[in-house]
């Protein structure tokens, strides 16, 4: 055996019990392998293709997150990428929104990877299901994300949540029809152009987009930001 293979960390494997910089080390040694997540501990691997459902939901709400943070300077969107949310926990979100930490956002950087909690996150849920309403409702809950988002792919339900002293409340449409942001003024969403192709995703945004709480929203994160003193 090659002095290469034994320097090798072993596969991760669903249902292994590792601490995230275990989970990290093994999974950088596996470039093939491209999600997989830690979850209280435990490692959670894709368990079967994607489908077309879940890869347009995914687009599309990847695209209007980031129609939004292309038009909200200080803000910054991303997709599947892994978080670090303590010694137990490295999710690998669908869809996520965040403020940068120089303009106020709660999260920050560990080397390549973001490190806390974003704003906000966005989950497509289909064979996902239990894992999104379950253990990752849970931890998104605890680790302080403001909002989560499900959408539900079977039956077709799309569930916006935002913390509440604590606990996770859902968000209900407004007169208009329109999902609003709390942490995110501005951003909005007509949750029926998640599967109805004759309405616009963009259209609901750019309504939102062109609200006096985005231009204060705007003027808001322009503001320096305080140092906290240690």
């Amino acid at each position: 055996m090659s002095n290469l293979a034994l320097a090798l960390p072993p596969d991760l494997h669903e249902g292994d019990q590792l601490s995230a910089n275990e989970f990290l080390r093994r999974w950088e040694a596996m470039p093939e392998l491209k999600h997989a997540e830690l979850l209280n501990g435990v490692v959670f691997l894709m368990a079967s293709p994607v489908g077309k459902p879940h890869g347009v939901s995914q687009v599309s709400l990847a695209g209007w997150v980031w129609l939004y943070a292309d038009s909200t300077p200080g803000c910054q969107a991303g997709s599947d990428m892994t978080w670090l949310m303590g010694d137990a926990n490295v999710p690998q979100p669908d869809v996520c929104l965040w403020i940068l930490p120089e303009h106020g956002g709660q999260s920050g950087d560990s080397g390549r990877y973001a490190q806390g909690a974003p704003e906000l996150i966005v989950e497509i849920s289909g064979s996902s299901t239990s894992r999104d309403l379950g253990v990752k409702l849970d931890l998104y809950r605890r680790a302080g994300v403001r909002e989560y988002i499900t959408v539900l792919l079977n039956p077709r339900r799309v569930v916006w949540r935002a913390l509440v002293r604590g606990r996770y409340k859902e968000l209900e449409p407004e007169a208009d029809g329109l999902l609003r942001s709390r942490a995110f003024p501005g951003l909005w969403l007509d949750r029926e152009a998640v599967w109805d192709r004759s309405r616009s995703l963009r259209a609901g945004l750019e309504q939102g987009l062109r609200s006096p709480e985005h231009a204060a929203f705007v003027e808001q994160l322009a503001k320096p930001v305080k140092r906290r003193r240690r």
